[in-house]
C-alpha cells in the first residue's frame, strides 16, 4: 500500500518567525537567496521519523529551492519532491496552494498537510476530498512541535489500520 503524503510547508513550520526576540526558539540562521531564515533545529529528526509513515513533499512557495538548502540544513537523507504551484490553473476563490496540491496528489491519495496558513477554504477543500485528509496548523513562532508529530503519527497509524482515515483539522 502506498504511504499517505505529508505535505510540509516551510515558512511558519520549519523557518520560524514572530517569536519574542528575547526568547528565541532553538534555531539557526540560514541564508536562502539573500534572505535570512531562522530554521528550527528540532525539525529534522521529526521529519526523518515521519518519513517512515509518510511520503514527504515540500508544499511551499520555495518549490525546488527547498532542496537546495533544507536537506543539508535539516540532515534529511535525500531531496524531497515538491508541489509546483505554476502553471496550474487556480480557482479565484481557492487558497493559492490548493490547485497545486490537487495536481500533485490527485483526489484519491490520503494526505496530511502541515502549514501555518490554513483557512476556511482549506477546511472546505479537505472535507470535500474523496481521500482521507488531515490539516495540521502550526504557530509560526513555534513551528513543528512534538504535539504535531504525535498527531501525524496517530493519524497515519489509524489510517493504516482501518484504511478509512478521517477528515480532520487540528490547531
Amino acid at each position: 500500500m502506498e504511504k499517505p503524503l505529508l505535505l510540509v510547508d516551510i515558512d511558519g513550520v520549519i523557518s520560524l518567525y514572530g517569536f519574542e526576540p528575547d526568547r528565541p526558539p532553538a534555531c539557526k540562521f540560514e541564508w536562502v537567496d539573500g534572505i535570512a531564515h531562522f530554521l528550527s533545529l528540532s525539525s529534522g529528526e521529526p521529519l526523518r521519523r515521519l518519513s517512515s509513515l509518510y511520503e514527504l513533499a515540500w508544499c511551499s512557495g520555495w518549490e525546488e529551492k527547498a532542496n537546495e538548502y533544507l536537506p543539508a540544513a535539516l540532515d534529511l537523507p535525500t531531496p524531497l519532491p515538491y508541489v509546483a504551484f505554476e502553471p496550474v490553473e487556480r480557482l479565484v476563490d481557492a487558497h493559492w496552494k490548493l490547485a497545486g496540491i490537487d495536481s500533485f496528489a490527485g483526489p484519491e491519495r490520503p494526505l496530511a498537510w502541515i502549514d501555518d496558513a490554513h483557512d476556511e477554504r482549506c477546511e472546505t477543500w479537505a472535507r470535500a476530498r474523496p481521500a482521507p485528509t488531515l490539516l495540521v496548523a502550526t504557530e509560526p513562532s513555534a513551528g513543528l512541535t512534538d504535539w504535531h508529530v504525535q498527531r501525524l503519527v496517530d493519524w497515519a497509524q489509524r489510517l493504516g489500520r482501518d484504511d478509512e482515515g478521517a477528515v480532520a483539522s487540528s490547531d
